[in-house]
Parts: structure tokens; C-alpha cells; sequence
């Protein structure tokens, strides 16, 4: 039987383990394809999965599904979210990963305990002004071509300043443990920055707080706030051969998901 993983969680965080060898049902949890969900003890661990029909297509409700029982799980336990589409090919394949990550895996969570992620977009104007700048064909080696590179270069450089200067900016704001950043050009001549931040679970209120008044003060950006979820970017990707896709799925646009309580990889 294959298997399809969602999260790797703590134990202890499911006592009903204590008593059983075997996969358990999650009560009232419903995962990728409608499938019941089950706890499947790991040795120190517990993996949430649910059963895998390789004929089964994913689809766009499959991502809201695999995010939404990672969601469940995070409101008891520590957990470290698997890419979406991991499946197991069988029981065997399925434990003999687990084992042999074993340790990184406990390091991992021992790591995270008690940590949420918080995930900052913000929207800023464009510095370097239009964001592909003229683009003239490198046969005639004109001085233009030249002037123009020199440009685009120049253009890149106060993007790259305008970003950091941004980050840094919401990194004293908010004061993360941790945080990983990324930014991108939007076709209206616009930067997006996203930014996620490492906090403890116990600040999320600060955090918010913290947020309202920058979004008063700060007038000038668009920002926008998600979050609390489960630490998907500060989960080291860990590089197992034993485990096994049994098909790509296609690609899937992982959509916004907005859960009231903690609510989006490892592998």
C-alpha cells in the first residue's frame, strides 16, 4: 500500500500511540483525495498520512487539502511539513526513510519547538524604473548596446539596494529569530518581497500588533500578512534516496490559505 505524507510530527503529541503499533485514524481529519488520515508511528515519530492511489491525479483542491491537514496537525505538535506530492511506495520505504533520518529529523523539531512562521509580501515602487529596460540586439556592438547594458546594470544595483534596504528595515521592526527572503519584479514596474519570519508561537499577538502599526506608519509599501503557519521555509531540505515519488504531479499553484488558528518543506 503506498502512502501519502503530509507532516513529521513529535510522538508524545499523540498519546493514543503510546497504546498502538499500527496506524491510526485521525478523528474527523480528511486528507488529498477525500482519504481518511492516519498517525503512523515512526519510532520517536509520528508521520500524518493518509492511503495513495497512484491513479489518482493531483489537482489545485489536492494543495489546499495537503496544507489544510499540515494546519490540523501544527495546533498540537511540532511539525516539519513534507513537499506536496511525497508518497511512499509501501510500509517498508516509509520506515526505512524515517530511521535513517531519524536523527536529523528529532534535530529539526527540537529546533522548531514552539516556533511559527509569519509571512510578510510587500509591494514596492520600482526604483530602477522600467523593469526589462530596451533591449537591443548585441550584432551591431553599438555604442547604444553598450549604454544600454550600463544601464540595466545600474537599474539592477538600486533594486538590489532598494531590497535590502526594505528587509532590514521589517527585520528591526519585527525582530525575528530567523527569516528568509526573496524578491521579484511584478510586470507594473513593481518589487514583491517576500518575507518569511521565525517567531515563537507565544509572540504571534506582538507580531500582529507589531504589523498593524507598521501598516499605519508605513504608508508608502503594500503590505500583506499571513500566517501563523506551520515553519515550511526554515525546515532544512533533507536529501533521502530511499524515499520514492511514485508520479510527479503536475504542477500546482499552492494557494493562500488563511486559517484562523496556527495554521504552509521537508524532503
Amino acid at each position: 500500500m503506498s502512502w501519502y505524507a503530509y507532516c513529521i510530527g513529535e510522538k508524545q503529541a499523540f498519546p493514543e500511540l503510546a497504546r498502538h503499533r499500527k496506524p491510526i485514524p485521525m478523528e474527523s481529519v480528511v486528507g488529498v483525495s477525500g482519504n481518511q488520515v492516519f498517525v503512523y508511528p515512526a519510532s520517536d515519530l509520528a508521520v500524518i498520512v493518509s492511503e495513495h492511489n497512484p491513479a489518482e491525479a493531483f489537482n489545485q483542491k489536492s494543495g489546499v487539502d495537503h496544507a489544510r491537514v499540515i494546519a490540523d496537525c501544527f495546533q498540537h505538535s511540532t511539525v516539519l511539513p513534507f513537499r506536496f506530492g511525497t508518497v511512499f511506495r509501501d510500509d517498508d520505504c516509509l520506515r526505512k526513510s524515517i530511521r535513517s533520518n531519524q536523527r536529523q529529523f528529532l534535530g529539526h523539531i527540537d529546533k522548531l519547538r514552539g516556533k511559527a512562521e509569519m509571512h510578510l509580501k510587500i509591494l514596492v515602487d520600482d526604483c530602477g524604473g522600467h523593469a526589462g529596460g530596451k533591449r537591443l540586439p548585441a550584432d551591431g556592438v553599438s555604442q547604444e548596446y553598450f549604454t544600454n547594458l550600463r544601464e540595466n546594470a545600474t537599474r539592477q544595483r538600486e533594486r538590489q539596494t532598494r531590497a535590502r534596504a526594505v528587509s532590514f528595515q521589517m527585520h528591526r521592526l519585527f525582530a525575528p529569530l530567523d527569516e528568509e527572503v526573496s524578491c521579484r519584479l511584478t510586470d507594473h514596474c513593481k518589487m514583491t518581497l517576500d518575507i518569511a519570519h521565525l517567531i515563537d508561537r507565544k509572540c504571534v499577538e506582538r507580531y500582529l500588533n507589531k504589523y498593524s502599526t507598521t501598516c499605519a506608519s508605513m504608508r508608502e509599501y503594500q503590505m500583506q500578512l499571513s500566517g501563523p503557519w506551520p515553519p515550511y521555509h526554515f525546515v532544512h531540505r533533507l536529501t533521502c534516496g530511499v524515499h520514492t515519488h511514485m508520479q510527479q504531479p503536475a504542477p500546482v499553484d499552492m494557494p493562500v490559505i488563511h486559517i484562523p488558528e496556527p495554521a504552509s518543506m521537508l524532503v
